[in-house]
């Protein structure tokens, strides 16, 4: 235990994984504990999220595990309910919950653009809502909003829907952290770059070539890095874990890239 985080209560949602290995939520998750941090693990999968749950406990953190929706405003609301009655305050906010998908409004229907902007811009408005008065309460509070290098160019593929769900996180997440600041409340935006994670493996392996032929996709994204390889679920907790940190105690409104360097390439 590192104790960053000694004594701080954190939400993280998407705390599960999708598949096999450490997904964002997971890292995070897991992170946090071993820093001190009682978590509040949410995911929609009971599942998964158990499973991040029991490497914490195994580990002698502590943890709980809220199943929920989260772009649904009354399963939020329990999420809230929950970790105060367990742990009587929030300090820490963690926005993880996101798909993605490859297109733009030429390729892709009215349907997929409202179920995107659900689960990766509604559901951070909804947790935001409901934690924020609780933050402004204690008059203290860090939120981390999970969004992408995508918001900052093109990154080697048409993430049309998807930068616009994570440009609308970022507008978002400067707007409230100024709102906020007199309220003793920071809010800060990871952009993670191509990571190689189970969800990245689970949804886009057919965009570089055959469905399910993960050592492609890896392969041809390793190839698109500066650094040569992709990062981990690892580098988007550590940029999470110091932005939740009173390390960042003087940084609000502002974005941390952890891409390798790929976005220097952006035209």
């Amino acid at each position: 235990m590192g104790g960053r985080l000694q004594d701080k209560v954190a939400i993280v949602t998407g705390s599960g994984s999708v598949g096999p290995g450490w997904g964002n939520g997971k890292a995070m998750s897991v992170l946090f504990a071993r820093e001190g941090a009682s978590v509040v693990g949410v995911d929609i999968d009971a599942e998964a999220a158990a499973a991040t749950q029991k490497i914490i406990s195994d580990e002698g953190g502590s943890a709980i595990t809220v199943v929920a929706d989260v772009t649904c405003g009354a399963d939020v609301a329990r999420v809230v309910a929950m970790a105060l009655e367990a742990y009587g305050r929030i300090d820490i906010l963690v926005n993880n919950v996101g798909i993605a998908v490859v297109g733009g409004p030429a390729e892709l229907d009215e349907a997929t653009w409202d179920r995107l902007m659900s689960v990766n811009i509604k559901s951070a408005y909804l947790t935001c809502h409901h934690v924020l008065p609780v933050m402004i309460r204690q008059h203290a509070g860090a939120i981390v909003n999970n969004a992408s290098v995508a918001v900052l160019g093109w990154a080697g593929v048409n993430y049309g829907f998807y930068a616009a769900s994570k440009g609308a996180m970022v507008a978002m997440t400067r707007t409230m952290a100024i709102r906020h600041a007199p309220d003793g409340i920071r809010a800060n935006c990871v952009l993670p770059g191509l990571m190689n994670t189970p969800l990245v493996h689970a949804a886009l392996t057919r965009v570089y070539g055959e469905e399910g032929d993960i050592a492609n996709l890896i392969r041809t994204r390793d190839a698109q890095c500066p650094l040569g390889h992709m990062g981990d679920a690892w580098d988007t907790a550590y940029a999470a874990l110091f932005l939740a940190s009173d390390e960042a105690k003087y940084i609000t409104a502002t974005e941390l890239v952890v891409d390798g360097g790929l976005s220097a390439r952006f035209a």
